[in-house]
């Protein structure tokens, strides 16, 4: 799959793309990430790319002129193909592991990264695909979730980790994922000792397994009731679930 990234700051993605274990996926070109400085496509001698906008007000909106020929020359690059567009915005659908999951299947799309107040309401208009939120507050622009959507994509791609692990994460099966634990067998913390969990050490999978479960359970009770909800909704609890769940009176 291909990904361009349409931005003012290109050198934000090149440290990302080369650390940490999600590299496997953009070195071996499973995820191929091609960046577009935008000012590139700016005609004026000044590289501007935005401008005051009409109606008054604070900051400065991103032109549509050098993003139409940003986004034109992507599209002539893919060889007029017409992927598509994602914007970064507060105002876009919440960025969750089923939309990830989503993307981690398909060929790939445009990224568009604003800043300033944002983007020229006419590119959205006719250009933008989908727009994600990471969530409900503001950031000073897209190329933050733009990596946060990329490293999500590259950690499904096949051999970039542990085959289980990404199917052991939270939200993998709508729950919050519950504790781990490693050496030491006893950890000495503040005139305390703080034992792993006897049944992690027990060698008995099935154990195992119903205490990871139900840590999982626990934890998303917690932490997100509202997955509970929705888990029960979509029927992936099982008897054994609602029974450790009636505990917690749910």
């Amino acid at each position: 799959m291909r990904f361009d990234v349409i931005t003012l700051f290109p050198e934000l993605f090149a440290p990302h793309l080369s650390q940490g274990i999600t590299r496997r996926a953009f070195e071996s070109g499973q995820v191929d990430v091609r960046l577009w400085p935008l000012r590139d496509h700016a005609l004026d001698n000044y590289r501007r790319v935005d401008d005051r906008p009409y109606g008054g007000g604070p900051g400065m909106v991103m032109l549509a002129e050098p993003l139409l020929r940003a986004l034109q020359a992507v599209r002539s690059d893919r060889g007029g193909e017409a992927p598509a567009v994602i914007h970064f915005t507060p105002t876009g659908q919440r960025l969750d592991q089923a939309l990830v999951r989503r993307l981690a299947q398909g060929p790939g799309a445009v990224l568009l990264c604003g800043r300033y107040e944002g983007i020229d309401q006419r590119v959205l208009d006719t250009q933008v695909s989908l727009e994600i939120s990471l969530g409900d507050f503001v950031l000073s622009g897209g190329e933050l979730p733009a990596l946060a959507l990329l490293d999500a994509v590259a950690r499904l791609q096949a051999g970039v980790l542990t085959a289980p692990s990404h199917e052991q994460d939270s939200f993998s099966d709508g729950l919050l994922e519950g504790p781990h634990y490693s050496r030491p067998e006893v950890l000495h913390l503040a005139g305390q000792d703080h034992a792993v969990p006897p049944v992690l050490m027990s060698g008995h999978h099935g154990d195992i397994a119903r205490w990871r479960r139900e840590a999982a359970l626990a934890a998303t009770v917690r932490r997100r009731p509202d997955l509970i909800v929705a888990a029960r909704t979509a029927g992936r609890l099982t008897a054994a679930d609602e029974v450790f769940l009636r505990r917690f009176e749910l």
